[in-house]
């Protein structure tokens, strides 16, 4: 595995000649091994980094000093030196792509790693506000925009700090840290952060630059964004204080300045009882996949030693401290709020519905109304150290919100990210256990001999594929197929999905991930012609169901039924890359529920038929009214009743070739041709799964739990003989 540079600092940390470091550069190899600490690399008085290599993969930095005196940069303006700071590839040591499951740490740091950190690092040292990376962020992918988080008013910096190996991976991470006895104003602040902010626009103009900020952070996020319109900025503010004029610490601040020193130190203890929820920052470390009583006993365990590092941490403040930050904190806010008429940049707000120091939720809502291109999440259950709190990805968070981009525009093919092992873990384990229990889907498939066989031998590994099939009500089969997939092949499917399920909006939910976000995680694109050529063209695995959302919200009676337009919309395309189309068969809706009202039944009643016709008014359309049925926008979620779950199968046809067959591209008929015989293929498929499951001995609910209570886990639950 490749090494990397695991704690960089920034050019700005040299500009001061007097500073004396006090932390070390450490390279460590990304398989955990062959650590080194080189505490040496750093010499006192801000001279020069080199030397960090290895053998045959490496990142060299180095930073020009004051003492350089042939290489130093000089501000017309002030005759400022300023450093320099040099990076070169060796042999290109980035993958530009990362593999499905790939390991982003997450849930494996806590809020004691943050305490610890902070302790070391919040002595005093008397040196500047400085950037620095993190050690477990490592080498970020080729070609990754740069992040700089700005702290709240601790300034220590390691906000991020359950975050910084899953961010690292698609980021250039810098954190800014403001020494405890810094007294740099806020104009001070954003000025450090403008120089960073303007080296690095000039060095790649074209790829956007993210200002995560929290608290105090989110002010001066803002700020800066808002005297710096043509960069292009993706800022992420985490609770973030422009909201102090409606907080409860308002009253701090003429409280604090007629207290005895004394009484003042005893501030800090009080607010760090009410930062956070205990519960949620207890949990963050807790692998849900271990028995109910080792997670309690965890769980019990992080709550007992939180608080042993609290004291030393607040012991080492000097006393005053806490003034000056208020006083800071409400400079800040009060210049972001006289600007954000002028913030241009994409922002996304995370907003905490439990938050005790600031009134997130509403200013959230406040910020979405004020600035121009605002979306937010909202988190009812957690409090105000959001990102030190379980179940908040921040990774994830971005992707889903569709702000992950390394270039000016978002390209929902070239900018997807694959799930991680916590997503997935996430998904599967957490969200999606009950309806895998219920389902539990018996897959087969076709080999090239005609024969059908459990599992998924006989679908081709390479790509590009593409599997057709028929949706089942609310496409309830997508979750088990690409599931299947992920476990069985260690690939991912792209579903090509209706565009309303990116359209953005907020979430009003404990981890702020609705079921759209969760299909993309899992790969769903927008539906579009440009974006399955760009699929193909990467020989990706596309998932399509030509029924589409009419398919998917089929009417009683329709169940099984193949709903797809006349036009042989894929045939062509497939062609094209010489793509393999596998078609495919699924049965089993009616076996979890059954269909009370469809759109018909619930036109009839009143006040509900208006809902529906505006909602039918304001949706998407992906298909003309040339397309016939298929394209009818009279669409809604039917209400249904469940029943005791029976089982769903899927079968997988026999691969059909298209690779070599030119005809399909120039010969209408002939490509209309191969289309019928796709679609022929899933019928008899149908027929042939509604029939074979009768002969299942675990088509039950009951035998299935039975079955797995005595004998096997669930996905090894047999079905019928094929």
């Amino acid at each position: 595995m490749a090494s990397a540079v695991a704690f960089m600092v920034s050019p700005y940390t040299f500009t001061y000649s007097k500073i004396k470091l006090q932390f070390q550069v450490r390279v460590q190899s990304f398989g955990g091994r062959d650590v080194m600490r080189l505490s040496n690399s750093i010499r006192e008085y801000g001279t020069s980094l080199s030397g960090l290599k290895e053998k045959n993969r490496m990142l060299i930095i180095r930073a020009t000093s004051e003492q350089d005196e042939d290489k130093v940069l000089v501000d017309g303006g002030n005759r400022r030196a300023k450093s320099r700071l040099e990076k070169k590839w060796v042999k290109d040591a980035i993958s530009e792509d990362l593999e499905v499951l790939w390991d982003d740490g997450y849930g494996t740091k806590s809020v004691k790693d943050y305490l610890v950190g902070a302790r070391e690092i919040i002595t005093p040292d008397g040196g500047p506000p400085r950037w620095f990376c993190p050690v477990e962020c490592g080498q970020p992918l080729k070609n990754s925009p740069v992040l700089l988080y700005l702290p709240g008013l601790d300034g220590v910096g390691l906000g991020l700090t359950l975050h910084h190996k899953s961010l690292g991976k698609l980021f250039e991470v810098r954190c800014l840290h403001v020494p405890i006895h810094d007294r740099t104003p806020f104009e001070g602040l954003v000025k450090l952060v403008e120089e960073a902010v303007r080296l690095q626009h000039a060095s790649f103009p074209d790829k956007p630059i993210y200002l995560v900020g929290e608290s105090f952070g989110g002010c001066l996020a803002l700020t800066v964004a808002a005297r710096n319109p043509k960069i292009d900025f993706v800022v992420i503010l985490v609770n973030p204080g422009t909201s102090l004029d409606r907080s409860q610490l308002m009253f701090l601040v003429p409280v604090l300045e007629v207290l005895p020193e004394g009484l003042c130190d005893a501030v800090p203890y009080l607010l760090s009882s009410i930062m956070g929820n205990p519960l949620k920052m207890a949990m963050a470390d807790i692998d849900i996949k271990l028995p109910p009583r080792l997670q309690i006993q965890q769980l019990l365990a992080n709550l007992i030693g939180f608080p042993t590092y609290i004291p030393d941490m607040i012991n080492s403040i000097p006393s005053g401290t806490f003034l000056w930050k208020f006083k800071l904190l409400k400079s800040a806010a009060a210049d972001a709020n006289s600007h954000l008429h002028a913030v241009k940049a994409e922002v996304l707000v995370l907003a905490s519905g439990n938050d005790n120091i600031l009134p997130s939720r509403c200013e959230g809502e406040r910020l979405q109304s004020s600035l121009q291109n605002c979306s937010v999440r909202h988190f009812k259950d957690n409090g105000h150290l959001l990102l030190l709190e379980e179940g908040v990805n921040l990774l994830t968070i971005i992707k889903v919100s569709g702000k992950y981009r390394r270039s000016r525009r978002h390209d929902f093919v070239s900018d997807f990210v694959p799930p991680s092992t916590s997503e997935l873990r996430d998904f599967f384990e957490r969200l999606d256990r009950s309806f895998r229990i219920a389902s539990s889907s018996a897959m087969f498939s076709t080999m090239a001999d005609g024969r059908i066989v459990r599992g998924l031998a006989g679908v081709p590994d390479e790509g590009p594929l593409i599997l057709v099939g028929n949706h089942m009500l609310m496409g309830m089969e997508v979750f088990s197929l690409v599931e299947e997939f992920v476990r069985k092949k260690n690939f991912l499917i792209h579903g090509i999905a209706h565009p309303a399920m990116f359209s953005g909006r907020s979430e009003d939910s404990a981890d702020a991930m609705s079921l759209g976000d969760w299909f993309q995680v899992l790969g769903a694109i927008p539906v579009s012609p440009v974006n399955l050529f760009k699929l193909l063209s990467a020989k990706k695995h596309v998932l399509l169901y030509p029924g589409g959302a009419r398919e998917s919200l089929h009417y009683k009676g329709e169940e099984y039924k193949l709903i797809w337009p006349d036009e042989p919309e894929f045939v062509r395309m497939a062609a094209r890359f010489g793509a393999t189309i596998v078609p495919f068969s699924s049965v089993g809706e009616d076996d979890i529920l059954h269909m009370g009202l469809d759109y018909h039944d619930l036109m009839k009643i009143p006040m509900v038929n208006d809902y529906i016709r505006d909602a039918s008014y304001k949706a998407i359309r992906v298909r003309d009214d040339s397309q016939g049925t298929v394209a009818t926008k009279e669409l809604c979620v039917p209400w249904f009743l469940p029943k005791i779950p029976g089982r769903f199968y899927v079968l997988f046809g026999k691969p059909i070739e298209t690779k070599g067959k030119e005809a399909l591209l120039k010969d209408k008929d002939c490509a209309n041709e191969m289309y019928l015989q796709v679609k022929s293929e899933i019928r008899s498929n149908l027929d042939y799964l509604l029939n074979e499951r009768n002969r299942d001995p675990y088509r039950s609910i009951v035998d299935r739990t039975l079955y797995c209570a005595l004998s096997s886990p669930l996905s090894g639950i047999p079905a019928f003989d094929p």
